[in-house]
C-alpha cells in the first residue's frame, strides 16, 4: 500500500508510520512536480493534499491532512468523491484554546494597549475598564474539540459557560448548556464573551453580521480562533465604533493578510495575532500519533477518527 508523505516529517515520526505494516510502501515526494508523478497510484495521502493531487490520483483511498479546518479542499468534485478524508480535528484544541484565553486576558487586563501605547498615563483609564471573569458567562459557538477546550479553561475563572452547535452535542459537566444554532441569537445575548469555535461552512459563513452584533452586550468580548470569514469584516468594524460591543480578539480575520490600512490595527479595544494559533511544537507529534491510530483502524477495515463529513464540511 502506497502512502504519499506530503509534509515534512523526523525520522523518528516517518519510522513511527513505518512500523505499523511491512506492507507499506512511503513515498516523499521532493516537490510538487514530483508529487503529481507520485499520486497517479498513490492509496493514501498523508499531509497537503490539493484539487491538482486529486485530478492526478488514480486509486486514492483516504487522505490525512494536518489541519483541523477542511474549507480549502471543498470543491464538488472531491465532496463528491468515495476518497475518505480525515483531518486534525479534535486534536487542535489545546493550542487553539490557549491562544483564545490568552486574547480574552490581553482585552480584558489592557495588555494590548499597554503595548501599543507604551506609556504610565493610561494607567487609570485601563484600570476603570477592566472587569473581573467570575460568574460571568462564556459563549461558545461550536462545541468541538476546540469549543471543548476552551470551555474546560473557563473553569479556572468561575464562570459560566453555555454553548451552540449544529450537531446534537452532550454538554461535558463544565459547559452549563448546550442548545441548537436555532438559539444563537440568545447566546449571544446572554453572553460576557463570546468565542468563534466552529468551522467555516456555508452555513458559518458571515454569521457574525450586524443583527448578530446588536444581540451582544455592549461590553462583551468577540474572541475568533478559527476562521476569519465567521466574521461580516464590515459589520464587525461598524459594531466597534459604535461600541455595540466591548472588544474584539482576532487571530483569524475576514481579510487575510488583515491589510496594513485596516481600522482594526489602531483600534484600543482590539488585539489582532497573524493567525498563529495553530502553533504548537507537538503539534505533528499529535498528527502522526493520529496518523498512525487511524492507519491501523484502515488496514484491519475499522471505522477512522476525525472523519469529515465532506457533505457538511466539517
Amino acid at each position: 500500500m502506497k502512502i504519499l508523505i506530503n509534509t515534512e516529517l523526523t525520522s523518528e515520526q516517518q519510522h513511527q508510520i513505518e512500523l505499523i505494516s511491512d506492507a507499506l510502501h512511503l513515498v516523499k515526494p521532493q516537490d510538487s512536480e514530483e508529487a503529481l508523478h507520485e499520486i497517479v497510484n498513490t492509496d493514501i495521502v498523508f499531509g497537503g493534499f490539493s484539487r491538482s493531487l486529486f485530478e492526478n490520483a488514480k486509486q486514492l483511498k483516504w487522505v490525512q491532512v494536518l489541519a483541523a479546518g477542511v474549507d480549502g479542499l471543498m470543491f464538488p468534485e472531491f465532496v463528491a468523491s468515495d476518497i475518505i478524508l480525515t483531518s486534525a480535528k479534535g486534536f487542535v484544541g489545546p493550542h487553539l484554546a490557549d491562544q483564545a484565553w490568552a486574547l480574552i486576558l490581553g482585552l480584558l487586563r489592557g495588555i494590548g494597549r499597554s503595548v501599543r501605547e507604551r506609556t504610565w498615563d493610561n494607567r487609570m483609564s485601563i484600570r476603570l475598564a477592566t472587569w473581573e471573569l467570575s460568574e460571568r458567562t462564556l459563549g461558545i459557538v461550536g462545541l468541538g474539540g476546540t469549543g471543548i477546550d476552551v470551555a474546560r479553561r473557563a473553569q479556572g475563572f468561575d464562570m459560566r459557560v453555555i454553548a451552540v452547535d449544529a450537531e446534537p452535542v452532550e454538554a461535558p459537566s463544565f459547559v452549563h448548556e448546550v442548545w441548537k444554532m436555532d438559539r444563537f441569537h440568545e447566546l449571544l445575548a446572554a453572553s460576557d464573551i463570546v468565542a468563534i469555535c466552529t468551522p467555516l461552512t456555508p452555513e458559518t459563513h458571515g454569521m457574525f453580521d450586524d443583527a448578530a452584533f446588536e444581540q451582544m452586550k455592549s461590553h462583551a468580548l468577540l474572541v475568533n480562533v478559527t476562521r476569519g470569514k465567521i466574521v461580516d469584516g464590515a459589520a464587525l468594524l461598524r459594531a466597534l465604533n459604535t461600541e455595540s460591543i466591548g472588544g474584539a480578539g482576532l487571530d483569524v480575520t475576514p481579510e487575510e493578510p488583515l491589510p496594513a490600512d485596516s481600522p482594526l490595527w489602531d483600534m484600543p479595544n482590539v488585539i489582532i495575532t497573524p493567525h498563529v494559533a495553530g502553533g504548537s511544537p507537538i503539534r505533528l507529534d499529535r498528527t502522526v500519533g493520529l496518523f498512525c491510530d487511524n492507519l491501523e483502524r484502515f488496514l484491519v477495515g475499522k471505522p477512522l477518527l476525525s472523519v469529515i463529513d465532506k457533505q457538511k464540511g466539517y
